[in-house]
């Protein structure tokens, strides 16, 4: 309804319409009241999802009329019941669905998605959705809701992004029997046919997009991880120039974001990041892109390298990490001290006594009231992340840490908790430590410069940046980053620092280098504007998809 007279008349579908001409304000109007009479999160999520599929444009003026409110549901943790429920809830595709049967074809089934101009691609294989394990083609909510924040969250138009799902089976039992499920009905497909079709499909993007395409890996399990970044280490140039950096993209966009709740936290402390000692519960991906990026942060310090990896320890499903153990991975060996063997976080808690503690194993509760008391003993302000999503497999509440340290604790979850009233009257605001304040500034800076070489010390960066963002204000009301609505500007700040760090390192490959780098990122970014249009008979494609891409 939002057509003037003049393009209903000339797209002939005057009195098709009422006869009211609503402006895109009073559209939202109306999507806020119809959001507000949906009965639960799920609900909500499948009201804007619609949405997204029919006008695009108000889909995205909705998401940023109120980032912070929307943003729970398009991503973490709604998207987790989503994924769970995407069998219900599927309406209509939105991304590529490529299996492991269509090997020998991707790069057609790349050529039959319309857009031609890719910027970024966000991939996953479904088999560790969150903390919620194998989901398989369910796992499609994760491409989708990540490659919208790219376009809500930092201007990347939402027509440059391109959600993949390469579909290998699924080994969940309860998916199989489902008469729901949307993917193949057989188990995981490893081995060499796996492999093939990871070579098939980097090739074919690569081909398709350019070396410029940015391919974000989402929610591979670890044994895919670590050994596909090994593999590939040196073989591939897509937009990072191998894709051990495709995978950091991933790992470090995580990593940056914890790393600036430290970096922020240390205004609290008053210390540095080399005075600290960091326990991690989880020793997979994200602890491990964590812990590369602190101690990053404390060789800028001054601390050698050797002395930074002294002070993180991780504790895994078997227990303390140490020299000697059985089985360990190489990426695990880097980590591993010389100390007796532990088997309960508790234990390793009272014996190390580190000032911060990071959960990223998805183990709900992992953090006991016990340890919670321990960090509060030896440190003045213990710092205590609980990472894991959705808010299920969190390892405490905001709530449990703050009443059970007197206010005392600085903490960060992965997933948004409520503001916590302490009993002297203190309101705090848990900060949410999520990557969604890295990724879209990390991706329109990258993306905007031409960077192929995508390294941790642009993610020191975009970490430091954001750090810088919070305010004495945001900290003394516990906030460990910058409220959700100013994530926009923060994103923009963002790209133009990662522009700057390029030029400065030779790293971009766009030139001329643009003057002012601010407003050539805005000139990039995606309007919510409806764009007014005159038909001409003889150019105008009379076709549905074209009237609704121009005006939606």
């Amino acid at each position: 309804m939002a057509f003037s007279l003049e393009e209903r008349q000339q797209l002939g579908i005057h009195g098709l319409l009422p006869p009211c001409f609503i402006s895109q304000d009073v559209q939202l109007l109306r999507v806020l009241k119809n959001y507000d009479m949906k009965r639960d999160e799920l609900d909500r999520y499948v009201f804007l999802m619609g949405l997204q599929d029919r006008s695009e444009k108000l889909f995205y003026r909705v998401l940023t009329s109120d980032i912070e409110r929307f943003m729970p549901v398009i991503y973490t943790p709604t998207v987790g019941l989503a994924c769970q429920q995407y069998g219900l809830i599927f309406r209509r595709p939105r991304g590529l669905f490529i299996t492991i049967h269509d090997r020998g074809h991707i790069a057609s089934i790349l050529q039959n998605w319309p857009e031609k101009d890719i910027k970024a691609v966000c991939v996953t294989d479904g088999e560790r959705i969150l903390g919620l394990g194998d989901l398989g083609c369910f796992g499609m909510g994760i491409p989708v809701g990540k490659l919208a924040l790219y376009t809500a969250c930092g201007g990347m138009p939402p027509q440059q992004c391109l959600p993949v799902m390469l579909d290998v089976g699924t080994d969940n039992e309860v998916l199989l029997q489902d008469p729901l499920y949307i993917g193949l009905r057989h188990r995981r497909m490893r081995g060499q046919a796996y492999d093939d079709l990871l070579d098939e499909f980097m090739k074919a993007v690569s081909d398709r997009y350019g070396m410029e395409c940015l391919i974000q890996f989402e929610d591979f399990a670890n044994i895919n991880a670590f050994r596909l970044l090994s593999k590939y280490r040196n073989m591939y140039c897509t937009f990072n120039d191998d894709i051990q950096d495709i995978w950091l993209f991933h790992l470090l966009g995580t990593a940056a974001v914890a790393v600036a709740g430290l970096l922020a936290a240390l205004r609290i402390t008053k210390s540095k990041m080399c005075d600290h000692t960091v326990v991690f519960q989880g020793a997979g991906e994200a602890a491990m892109g964590i812990a590369e990026l602190i101690t990053m942060a404390m060789e800028k310090e001054g601390l050698p390298k050797e002395q930074c990896l002294k002070k993180i320890w991780m504790v895994d499903s078997k227990g303390l990490i140490v020299k000697g153990r059985d089985h360990l991975t190489h990426e695990k060996e880097r980590f591993a001290h010389e100390h007796p063997q532990m088997k309960r976080l508790e234990d390793v808690v009272r014996e190390i006594k580190p000032t911060a503690i990071i959960g990223v194993a998805a183990i709900p509760g992992a953090f006991s009231e016990q340890i919670i008391k321990d960090m509060a003993s030896f440190n003045k302000n213990p710092i205590i992340f609980a990472l894991s999503n959705p808010t299920s497999k969190a390892e405490c509440t905001a709530e449990q840490c703050y009443m059970l340290t007197e206010g005392r604790a600085i903490f960060a979850s992965g997933s948004p908790f409520d503001p916590v009233t302490l009993p002297d009257g203190r309101i705090l605001f848990p900060g949410q430590g999520n990557n969604a304040y890295i990724f879209p500034g990390v991706g329109l800076g990258v993306t905007a410069s031409g960077i192929r070489h995508v390294t941790e010390e642009v993610f020191l960066t975009a970490a430091e940046v954001l750090a810088e963002q919070v305010t004495e204000k945001d900290l003394a009301e516990g906030r460990l980053y910058p409220p959700l609505s100013s994530i926009r500007d923060v994103s923009l700040k963002l790209a133009a620092k990662i522009m700057e760090f390029a030029y400065k390192h030779n790293m971009a490959s766009l030139r001329p280098e643009p003057s002012d780098k601010d407003e050539y990122l805005k000139s990039l970014v995606y309007s919510t504007d409806y764009e007014e249009f005159v038909v001409d008979s003889y150019r105008w494609p009379q076709d549905s998809m074209s009237v609704q891409s121009c005006k939606l």
